[in-house]
């Protein structure tokens, strides 16, 4: 018999923190050229951006999932602003070759996009598992 083993992430260690960030390569390796420019984010929800070249943006967080907008300012650490927002829908954390027609369905305002603010989870709930969901992309980044 197999078992499997489950590994959870301390949270607020280094390695926590840079969950989101080993996940938001792998979207911006799928989105290719269209990206200008990505980023880290705050913690407490932790967040990525990820600046498009048409002046718009997507920024992930670990509540509520992707979201694009146009660009109004953020940077590194900081928590980015947008303007007319549409969250792109697939869930919390949709596999990364999924992330491009999800923004092509939020750009058109079709699709499972919304703007409506989804909340999937609170960033407050460190314990819930969801390190485990993201701990699978970092493997895949490391591997």
């Amino acid at each position: 018999m197999s078992s499997v083993a489950i590994r959870h992430v301390e949270p607020y260690t280094d390695e926590w923190l840079k969950q989101p960030a080993c996940y938001a390569r792998l979207v911006v390796e799928q989105l290719g050229t269209e990206v200008s420019d990505w980023w880290e984010g705050p913690c407490d929800p932790r967040a990525v951006t990820v600046r498009l070249a048409d002046g718009t943006a997507l920024v992930w967080d670990e509540e509520s999932g992707w979201r694009l907008g146009r660009y109004v300012g953020g940077g590194s650490g900081r928590h980015t602003e947008l303007s007319g927002v549409r969250y792109l829908g697939g869930g919390l954390l949709p596999r990364p070759e999924r992330v491009p027609a999800a923004l092509t369905d939020a750009r058109e305002g079709v699709g499972s996009s919304t703007a409506w603010r989804p909340c999937y989870r609170s960033h407050r709930n460190c314990r819930d598992g969801f390190d485990v969901a993201l701990d699978f992309y970092t493997r895949l980044v490391d591997a």
